[in-house]
């Protein structure tokens, strides 16, 4: 019948003008659906790995790795869980990821000052001890996640860091400091393995203890440059007074 069919004619061309258009001009219901939880934007994929990596490393700090969910760390970074497991499905590869991307440049940056000042181990273990410093204030995270999960008995970290590196770069760093030691270039009552412990203790411990001296008059002042003019001036001049030039 000419009316009906004029009547479905115009049905069909106001269905065409209200579905909604895609930015290239198609129709939406053309466009490949996504799935649940995925990034909205290629472009803005990086950056939100990268927002759910900080957010756990802040979360990892405050509270251990053990005791953080992958559904905490979305909601720190402010995302759903969905967006969080297609990123990472489990806490295991997420910390895996944290090693190779965020530990491991740091960790091989450490070992610069020995690598640049061979035989010059003064130079070497205070320059180590400065770049520690530096470290921990380019990454907030660092003090306390340190101490939590690498220095204290039962770290998560250090257990999942020696699987993955084993111990060849400590081996290498107590080879020196031994040789060092026989050629007369550090002092010899010096225990090799308490070296690095020493520089931790000294620089680590106090940065991730920092945030108690807020109302301490005495201490609420120190910041990273004095704690680091701190240790190295007790490494190179001791605690006896400075000798005059």
């Amino acid at each position: 019948m000419p009316g009906t069919a004029a009547t479905k004619v115009r049905k069909a061309r106001v269905a065409v003008r209200q579905a909604p258009e895609t930015h290239a001009g198609t129709p939406a219901a053309e466009a490949p659906a996504r799935r649940p939880g995925r990034p909205s934007g290629a472009a803005r994929g990086p950056q939100q790995r990268d927002r759910l990596l900080d957010a756990a490393l802040a979360l990892f700090a405050r509270q251990g790795i053990v005791d953080t969910t992958l559904g905490e760390i979305a909601r720190e970074a402010g995302f759903t869980p969905a967006m969080m497991h297609y990123y990472f499905k489990t806490r295991d590869q997420l910390l895996d990821v944290l090693i190779d991307e965020r530990f491991a440049p740091l960790r091989a940056g450490l070992g610069v000052p020995f690598q640049e000042n061979p035989d010059d181990p003064v130079a070497a273990i205070t320059q180590l001890a400065q770049r520690l410093v530096q470290v921990a204030v380019a990454h907030p995270w660092f003090p306390s996640l340190w101490v939590r999960e690498v220095i204290s008995d039962g770290g998560l970290l250090r257990q999942r860091m020696h699987e993955r590196f084993g111990n060849a770069h400590q081996k290498a760093s107590l080879s020196a400091i031994e040789r060092w030691q026989k050629e007369g270039r550090l002092n010899a009552g010096l225990e090799p393995a308490l070296v690095f412990v020493t520089l931790l203790g000294l620089t680590i411990l106090p940065l991730a203890t920092s945030k108690l001296w807020r109302n301490d008059p005495a201490r609420r002042d120190i910041g990273s440059e004095e704690i680091a003019r701190h240790v190295v001036a007790l490494l190179v001049q001791g605690i006896g007074p400075k000798k005059a030039d």
